[in-house]
Parts: C-alpha cells; structure tokens; sequence
C-alpha cells in the first residue's frame, strides 16, 4: 500500500470550501429563523467570508476600513439600512399597501421598508440567489463596522477617540457641510478608518445623494456606532427571516403569477398561437435596435454605426428614448411594467405590425406566421429557473384544456465577469457549469465566435461558470477555473438556471419544441482577475454600449432569418 503523503489544500481549493461552508450555513441560518451577525451564529459566515477573501470586498481581510467595496455595497443596500439594528426579511406581505414608503437600492432592484428608527424590512421576491446576496453584503459591512469600533473605542466603558467625537459633532449637523467642515470631517474620517486624507476625499461624492451629500461620514459613523453599542451594551444586531418568507421560498410563488400575466396578455391579443421568441435582455437594446433607426436614423447617416445607440444610452437624451418608445408603441410593442414581485418587467413585440422595411433589418424573411418577441429583463440567479420554467409550462385555459407555447428559440443576453480580456469584450459560451457542484449544461449555441469578428472587440468562446454570487468570487478561485481543464472564460449568476429550465421544457416535460434555438452571448462587465477591474472599480460607463447592441443585433438577425 503506498503511503498517504501530506497533502496541503491549495488556495482554490480553501476557497471553494469557505464557498460552500457559506452556502450551507446561510441556508441553516434561514431555516432558524434569525441569528446575531456579529454574535456566535453569525461567525462561520464571518469566518468564511474572511477566508475567502473576495476581490469585490478588497481589504477585507486588513485592518483598514475597504472604502471601494463598503461604495459599491452601500449602492445595493436601502439607504439607511447602516442605522438599523434589526434587519427583517420578508416575502412580499402588504406593505405596498401601507403608508410606508419603499425605499429601492439604487444598483439592486428590491422594496425595502424603514418600519421604525431601528429596523429595516427587505423584500425578498427573487429567490435564495437574493438571500445569499443580501446576507454576504451584511456580513461584509457588519465585518468593516467592528473595524471601525477597532480603531475608535479606547476603554469597556464606552471612552472613545477624539477623532470619533469630532466626527460625531460633523454628522449631528442638520445643514450641508461647508468645504472647510468637510475636509476636516474627512480628516477625521481618515484617521477612524486607517485610510489617508486622499483616499477618503476621493471616494466622499460617490457616497452622496441629492437629499444628503454628506452621507459618506454618517455611513461611517453608523456602522462605527452601532458596532460600539455591540460591545459596550451588549446590543446586538439582529437578522431575523419571515415565517412566510420561510414559508414560500421555491415554491415559485412570483414566477407562477408573472408568466401567467405574460400569457394572458398573449392570448387577449391573440398572439400565443404564433411563433414565439423569448429574449432576456434589457428593455432597450431590442427596442432601439428595432424602432431607433426609423425614428432617428437620419440624423445619424454620417456618424459610426453605434453613434445612435450610444446618444440613446446617455442619461441626458430622455427625450429621444421617449420618441423611439412612442413610435414603439404605435408600431405594436406592448409593455408590461411588473406586479408580480419579481421585478421582471416584459416588452411583447408582435412583427406583423413593424414596418420591418424602414428598420436596419429591412432583409428580414418570414413567413405568413410572423414571429413574436418576448422581451424579460434580467433575472436574478436562481431566479431565472423559477420564472423561465414558469413560463415554458403549458397555459392552463381552464381545467381541462391547456396550450402549448410555440417557442422557437430563447436567447440571453447579459453582463458577465470575464477572465480572459478586458471591460466591453464578449463572451460566446459553449456550457455553464454550476459553481460548487459541477452541474454542468452543453449546449448548441446558435451564435458563434466568429459572427462577431470585425468589430473591433474581443470575442472569447469556452465554457462559463454560474456562481452562486458575485460578492463571492475571488482571485484564486477564478484562476483554477480559468486555467484548469474546465478552461472557463468568464463567470455570469443566471446561465446554467436558464439551460436547466429550458432542456426540463424541451427534453423531459415535452411542453415546447424538443429543438428548442438557444442563443447565449455576455459582454464584460469586469476582470475579477485584474486588480483595479473588478465590479467594485466602477460601471461600464459607453463602454457596454456597443457590445449591447452588437449581441442585440447579431440575435434579431437569426430571428428574422437574415443571412
């Protein structure tokens, strides 16, 4: 027998067990109910988080306070959320109908509610996938709020810093902060945070919003704070989940109600028998590829071919968004905003009714049966199973009759972390394969490589990894997937839900056409590889534009059988 030699767990491979200890206990978590983050059940979350290490949250795992990472957390967190002790989850249970206010992250779609001084209450309607993001991103800030107690609270009693009192004396000002005011708040902030003056100033506007510019400090002081009371008071943070949030995970509660509107809608306008093309993208790219051309193309026929889609994704241009949508509507797009809790919302495009000759996509062939677009906006993680499995299933009419969708074809397009390349190249995958398990999907992908040449962007293809999160990611992790025999270019949150659904559809259940058109291309939002280029560095700014519409264009064109 040969001896067991020692053998020391690589980097990747402590990783992807922090990974899964993270997973199993945030689902243990959920099933009792509530924990104390910063007590003894939120530790194995603290532990396995700091073991990780992930590239979104930076230093982490150092004494100084990760400034990039608490921005880009903060912006996907309800406003206020750092002044509450107790945090509730809960399904959707009324209070739209309440005179709370919802208040929506402004990079992460979900209603949340301040129920009082003390607590927040955050919907959760998309899935478990929206659970591990919100806990990973708490644990995260509640990890960086101890350092900050770390770094200010100088006895048991409660002494702290001066620099924590002049702080103190800077947020409890009702009015805007003069410049002098503020750099000395920032100063002071520095000091608290282990980060120099420079750091602190650079990053303060990104942190603001119109009704509170200086809000960068009262993050800072309120996460310090209440990590203060923690030890001093012995008054702990608090996350508790709602029986009936316990109660409805995965039962496909919102998916169900979404899809069945979807198909309602279809058969009031008599489409549900006709070809259908299910698209998931944003809720503009297949529109202005569409209907921009006809309604702006000429002012455009000197400028590059993107020019136009570029000037339609400014922020400034409302006006002309408004037009292209306008000429939309009379030309048959039927928008459907969401009311089921999922936060999906559908464009329905019905082709009979374009004038497809004035379009950029005026070589269109179809015959007399024209298709229909359904057009979703993204999901979110396992989210695309609930509501693509929804929507594959066959429309029950009544009890007894049904109808089976003619789907033709599914096509994806998304953002993705890419591992090869750069911001804005894209990525043609050929199989996701399911972070933790190794559930693995190859498809027949009917975009190529090779039909985006010549554009002048980078095009990688291979197969991508599904993660449980981006939060969770990190650098060693990402090398072993990227230069191991799996050879993966990227990383996205959605693909192998999506392929899941749609092969149970087509393969098993038999509910829509066993040759079912899949279409799957992503562009890069990030390099999670590359220091200074993951998602905490910032947005793609007009970067993303023509890669958006380039997959945009690349998928319409098979639909409408251009060569």
């Amino acid at each position: 027998m040969k001896d067991i030699k020692n053998i020391s767990r690589s980097r990747a491979q402590e990783s992807s067990a922090a990974i899964e200890r993270l997973y199993i206990t945030m689902r243990h978590l959920f099933n009792r109910g509530f924990y104390k983050p910063m007590g003894v059940s939120g530790e194995t979350l603290r532990q396995a988080l700091l073991s990780l290490r992930p590239e979104i949250y930076g230093s982490i795992a150092e004494e100084k306070v990760e400034l990039k990472g608490l921005l880009y957390v903060i912006e996907r967190l309800p406003i206020g959320i750092e002044e509450c002790r107790y945090i509730n989850l809960t399904s959707d249970e009324g209070y739209s109908n309440s005179h709370f206010k919802p208040i929506v992250p402004p990079k992460r779609r979900r209603n949340c509610y301040r129920i009082d001084d003390e607590q927040m209450n955050v919907e959760i309607t998309r899935g478990r996938s929206d659970i591990y993001d919100i806990l990973t991103h708490l644990t995260f800030i509640f990890i960086e709020s101890h350092k900050i107690k770390d770094r200010v609270l100088i006895a048991d009693d409660g002494t702290v810093t001066r620099d924590w009192q002049k702080l103190e004396q800077a947020v409890q000002q009702t009015k805007k902060l003069s410049l002098i005011e503020r750099e000395k708040a920032i100063s002071h902030a520095a000091n608290v945070l282990g980060r120099t003056f420079a750091e602190v100033k650079d990053i303060y506007d990104d942190f603001a919003i119109a009704e509170a510019p200086d809000r960068f400090i009262h993050v800072v002081y309120w996460l310090g704070k209440l990590a203060i009371e923690e030890i001093v008071d012995n008054n702990k943070r608090t996350i508790t989940f709602s029986p009936i949030l316990r109660e409805r995970l995965g039962h496909h509660i919102y998916g169900d109600i979404w899809a069945t509107n979807i198909k309602e809608v279809l058969l009031e306008n008599n489409l549900i028998d006709r070809p259908l093309h299910i698209i998931s993208a944003n809720m503009h790219s297949v529109m202005n590829s569409i209907f921009a051309e006809p309604v702006i193309g000429k002012k455009y026929k000197e400028a590059s071919s993107f020019q136009m889609f570029e000037d339609l994704s400014s922020s400034s241009n409302k006006e002309l968004r408004n037009k292209v949508e306008e000429y939309a509507i009379k030309q048959g797009m039927i928008f459907l905003p969401d009311t089921s809790g999922t936060n999906i919302d559908v464009q329905i495009f019905d082709t009979a009714k374009i004038d497809i000759k004035k379009t950029i996509f005026s070589k269109a062939k179809s015959d007399e049966h024209k298709p229909v677009l359904i057009v979703m906006d993204y999901a979110f993680g396992e989210q695309a199973f609930e509501t693509i499995d929804e929507l594959l299933k066959p429309f029950k009419t009544d009890k007894k009759n049904k109808l089976f969708l003619n789907v033709e074809s599914v096509s994806i397009m998304g953002k993705a972390g890419i591992l090869q390349g750069g911001k804005g190249d894209i990525m043609i995958p050929n199989a996701h394969v399911n972070e933790g398990t190794a559930d693995n999907y190859p498809f027949e992908n009917e975009l190529t490589a090779s039909m985006f040449e010549g554009n002048d962007i980078p095009v990688f293809s291979g197969p991508m990894i599904t993660v449980l999160g981006t939060s969770l990611q990190n650098r060693d992790l990402l090398k072993f997937f990227h230069e191991s025999t799996w050879e993966a270019i990227g990383l996205e949150m959605e693909g192998a839900y999506y392929q899941k659904a749609i092969q149970s559809a087509s393969k098993i259940r038999k509910s829509i056409n066993a040759n079912v058109k899949v279409r799957y291309a992503y562009y890069a939002s990030d390099n999670p590889l590359e220091t200074g280029s993951t998602l905490a560095s910032g947005g793609l700014g007009t970067t993303g534009v023509k890669p958006t519409y380039l997959i945009t264009i690349k998928i319409l064109e098979q639909i409408f059988n251009i060569n």
